[in-house]
């Protein structure tokens, strides 16, 4: 079986299918609907073979089916039809969360995304849980997102938003009792120095998240609901 994977962006759409090495990036946008989506996407891969489709959303996916509008793309995600629109078998899942299941070795792991907010994921022995960690109080009425995310890396600097990042890390490796937390979005990077038990990401486990989409794992009942914040990139 051949995977189509689209993992979406605010910035671009990045796009890559089993057999292929080098994945497409076509720009995204707040003009991009999800019909534009798909149009760009078959247009791009035009020639390509593919039998089911895999897509990671940038926002809240509750039974396979995004429950809210992005922030930074366009209009008219929830309730798109999107089978229909590729004429093939599709499966939708948080951004987030499909970088999470590109990244898991096994056992008890935390996936954070650091990005313009703060994704999150949770795999424990195999099993896919979707997370909302981002918006729970921290500190002064603010959530963790409003610390972690582009906001908070931009109002604190990067050396206090680093030792934020430290403390949170330990809270929820705690609290949520993992042994592996993976750091990915584009602010992993700034990280100078990782904490014993955290290793940083990579954007192309995304792929590799939505080809093990379709694999025969064992899955929780709410797998198909995997949700975040959607903007861990």
């Amino acid at each position: 079986m051949k995977i189509l994977v689209v993992d979406i962006g605010g910035t671009n759409v990045k796009v890559l299918a089993s057999g292929r090495r080098a994945p497409i990036k076509i720009p995204s946008g707040p003009d991009l609907t999800p019909a534009r989506m798909v149009k760009r996407v078959l247009e791009a891969v035009q020639g390509w073979k593919f039998d089911v489709v895999s897509i990671g959303y940038p926002g809240v996916v509750v039974h396979g089916k995004p429950m809210s509008e992005p922030i930074n793309l366009g209009r008219g995600w929830v309730g798109f039809n999107f089978k229909k629109a590729f004429a093939r078998p599709v499966r939708v899942i948080n951004d987030a969360a499909m970088q999470a299941l590109g990244s898991y070795d096994g056992g008890r792991m935390l996936f954070l995304g650091l990005g313009t907010g703060l994704g999150s994921a949770l795999i424990i022995d195999g099993v896919l849980e979707p997370m909302e960690l981002a918006h729970l109080p921290y500190k002064k009425g603010l959530s963790y997102e409003d610390y972690l995310g582009k906001a908070g890396l931009k109002a604190n600097g990067k050396k206090r938003w680093r030792k934020h990042v430290r403390d949170v890390i330990d809270r929820f490796r705690l609290a949520l009792n993992v042994e592996d937390v993976v750091l990915g979005g584009g602010n992993a990077k700034l990280l100078r120095k990782l904490p014993k038990g955290v290793r940083l990401g990579a954007n192309s486990n995304a792929f590799l998240g939505g080809y093990r989409l379709w694999a025969k794992t064992r899955r929780s009942s709410r797998s198909s609901a995997i949700g975040s914040s959607g903007r861990g990139r």
